[in-house]
């Protein structure tokens, strides 16, 4: 005898109608693939007259999600709503105090509260999956926390905001500034309701603090992340590195030392020729380094209805099947609190300056650099009808203290016509 599952669903938008789409259409294969007969019950979202595209009649609807999350017909709570606090979380926790397992995609509320979340959720016997918080409809959770379990993660590497990504190869591809490819990106909509949470690199650091917690065994720590967003990327800058053989990619780097967790989510380098230098558009791309296994690429759709949907059902299927694990790979009371650290191992840095154009000016900078103990590796000037030189250079690996120290410096030199741009060169 097929067993039902009963699915509540809170919020209704481009991922919540993908999943009602995908139940639907696919109810007899995911009965074959499950043994279970997945069906939805009850609705939620802010407004019962909108038109989403499908039709939602044979379902009740609760206009408060937490009511939704406590009907008696409802064994599995599928949030979609979004938010770091409010409906999101009260709804989230009233599911689990009432018996429910969880099936969300709000990486927010989850890089924030995901501790107490976890701890509450396996206290009570539940479970909370979030294959579609990180990556879209890349498996990477499933991933690390079950095709990788055999390994240490070494290192988690990734661009994880297609956004960001669109924004950055549109540059590049188009010739347009960062501002003309932003308006665009907006008036497509492309960017979260708050275009900083993309920008600013913050949806990716969420999405980042969870591949860490599962990775190295520690707790989720937003914010023992080093964040810098693409705001101050320019077309020269796109136009310089390609020049030099490197693409700009706002770029997740999580790696555990002796000294603590190293987190950090910002524009970085990297050869054009390699795997994610080649990503375009709106893909999104996670490499996982692991002892045995060495390195894996998980390369796909990082949202959209359909691969996130894809996502969610993944989760909801595996509850439909028995899997049960806890929500960080690890029982939540054994997660260790990580200790932020900077990296200090040496790499490489792009640096972009204009110089003003008088004698001796590249010499100080090239002075400079040698008192910190920053060696260069490449050194470009380009042609200039300006008072100014625009001066590239590719540093041999250096550590970014003593770069900073450089840096520092050079304001004393003057010979800097702006702020130099630094960045870090990342080889994958």
């Amino acid at each position: 005898m097929t067993q039902q599952l009963r699915l509540g669903i809170a919020g209704l938008g481009t991922v919540g109608t993908g999943v009602v789409k995908i139940i639907r259409s696919k109810a007899a294969l995911l009965v074959a693939r499950t043994g279970t007969d997945i069906r939805i019950t009850a609705v939620s979202a802010r407004d019962k007259t909108k038109d989403r595209g499908v039709n939602l009649s044979g379902y009740a609807w609760e206009d408060d999600p937490v009511a939704l999350a406590r009907r008696d017909d409802v064994d599995v709570f599928v949030e979609l709503m979004g938010g770091t606090d409010g409906p999101a979380r009260n709804a989230t926790e009233a599911a689990i105090a009432a018996g429910k397992d969880v099936v969300t995609a709000n990486k927010a509320m989850l890089a924030i509260h995901g501790q107490s979340l976890a701890k509450l959720a396996e206290d009570a016997g539940r479970l909370i999956r979030f294959e579609a918080a990180v990556a879209g409809g890349i498996p990477v959770i499933k991933a690390l926390t079950e095709g990788l379990a055999g390994n240490e993660i070494t290192r988690v590497i990734g661009v994880m905001n297609g956004s960001c990504n669109y924004i950055l190869t549109r540059m590049e591809n188009a010739g347009l500034s960062y501002e003309e490819v932003f308006a665009e990106a907006d008036g497509l909509g492309y960017l979260e309701a708050d275009p900083q949470l993309d920008v600013g690199g913050i949806d990716a650091a969420h999405k980042l603090a969870i591949l860490s917690s599962i990775a190295f065994g520690t707790q989720v720590d937003f914010d023992g992340i080093e964040l810098e967003g693409i705001e101050r990327v320019s077309i020269e800058d796109i136009r310089h590195a390609a020049d030099m053989g490197f693409k700009i990619k706002l770029l997740g780097v999580a790696q555990k030392t002796g000294r603590g967790l190293e987190q950090r989510m910002m524009p970085c380098l990297v050869p054009d020729t390699s795997a994610l230098g080649q990503l375009d558009g709106g893909t999104n791309m996670v490499v996982l380094e692991g002892d045995e296994v060495g390195q894996v690429m998980l390369r796909g759709a990082g949202a959209g209805m359909g691969p996130t949907a894809s996502a969610v059902l993944s989760d909801v299927c595996d509850i439909a099947r028995g899997v049960r694990l806890p929500t960080f790979g690890q029982p939540a009371a054994q997660l260790l609190k990580s200790t932020p650290a900077r990296s200090v191992l040496p790499a490489p840095y792009y640096l972009r300056m204009d110089l003003m154009d008088k004698p001796g000016a590249l010499a100080k900078v090239a002075s400079v650099l040698g008192n910190a103990g920053v060696s260069i590796d490449r050194m470009r000037q380009y042609g200039h009808s300006e008072h100014t030189a625009p001066v590239l250079i590719v540093t041999h690996k250096t550590t970014r203290s003593a770069l900073d120290e450089a840096l520092a410096a050079m304001q004393g030199t003057d010979v800097l016509a702006s702020t130099p741009v630094a960045l870090r060169i990342e080889n994958v």
